[in-house]
């Protein structure tokens, strides 16, 4: 989806100069602050969360600082649209990967990844289970940084208003589109774009959730299905006997199955992320001493159905796998 050049523009201004505000108080409030955290965690025996917190929030915003001033170095000195691609998509994954690494030291985290050579060598889909804001961290850490995997994201536009994400995410291939829109015509055609001409480096990376899984949400997306004509009863079964997962939607990942027709899929689950859903739960300390737990599963090209309803059912038996692969971990 392309956007008109004011709404980008007000958009830029205004995230841009508060990364700034932000970035200058830094410097005269970090210190005091986190002594105030300390404070603060110390009365309530919080494990240091409030201050791991404040922490985590400076790191964040050094990181967009430099990431800003590396993208803007990067197309002032990029030597060609390939050379300026090429450096870009390591840029995507090196601030992510930041981020994640501050994190785990921050909050004494660990991420286990079990088969992660399964997303070696492209081109590639990557499904992804979505709970926590967190772990749109994990493919850039697991499966970018090991493999040099270019990763295309299909991502909700709100993220846009991350400065760093906004200027390097519309240099590279990247749909961010509207949650909850009932046009979703031009959504699912940028989708479907990200899936073309992808060379045996690139991969496209979707949450067929498409957005954060909480019970309340499971159950009304269950009811929306049950009340849909035009879902089938095997749809409907399969969507039920999910408990941890939301079932996926289908028009973006059936787009991408036919715009990448010599794309292997993989599989992306994750535990341990599950308590840290918002701003507050980090400050309660949700995530201190978390186990991340990543599983990857590669299904080849020659064992995804051609026809629709077959591939539906595929996916269906897929995301199952990946419900009873949380329901294991606890």
């Amino acid at each position: 989806m392309t956007e008109g050049t004011g709404p980008w523009l007000l958009r830029r201004a205004v995230s841009l100069s508060a990364l700034a505000i932000a970035l200058t108080a830094l410097v005269p409030l970090g210190l005091p602050l986190l002594l105030l955290a300390a404070v603060v965690d110390a009365v309530l025996c919080a494990r240091l969360a409030l201050t791991r917190t404040v922490a985590m929030f400076a790191v964040w915003i050094v990181c967009e600082a430099v990431g800003v001033l590396v993208a803007v170095f990067i197309r002032v000195t990029a030597r060609s649209r390939d050379d300026e691609l090429t450096r870009t998509f390591a840029l995507q994954w090196r601030w992510a990967s930041a981020l994640l690494d501050a994190a785990c030291a921050l909050f004494s985290m660990r991420v286990d990844v079990r088969d992660g050579e399964c997303a070696r060598g492209g081109p590639v889909l990557v499904f992804a289970r979505h709970v926590s804001v967190a772990d749109t961290l994990l493919a850039a850490a697991c499966l970018s940084r090991p493999y040099r995997l270019r990763l295309r994201y299909v991502l909700k536009r709100e993220l846009l208003w991350d400065p760093c994400l906004d200027l390097v995410g519309h240099r590279i291939p990247n749909a961010f589109v509207r949650r909850n829109a009932r046009d979703t015509a031009g959504d699912v055609a940028a989708v479907r774009a990200l899936g073309e001409h992808l060379g045996p480096d690139d991969g496209v990376l979707i949450y067929p959730e498409g957005t954060r899984a909480t019970p309340a949400l499971r159950a009304k997306v269950l009811a929306k299905l049950d009340a849909s004509p035009t879902v089938s009863d095997a749809q409907r079964a399969a969507a039920h006997r999910l408990a941890h997962v939301l079932p996926p939607r289908l028009e973006g990942v059936l787009a991408l199955l036919d715009a990448a027709p010599g794309a292997d899929v993989v599989f992306l689950s994750h535990t341990g992320f599950d308590r840290v859903r918002s701003l507050a739960d980090l400050r309660r300390g949700a995530l201190v001493g978390a186990h991340i737990r990543v599983q990857l599963w590669r299904c080849p090209r020659a064992e995804i159905p051609a026809e629709r309803e077959a591939r539906i059912a595929w996916l269906s038996t897929w995301w199952q796998r990946i419900d009873e692969h949380v329901g294991a971990q606890g």
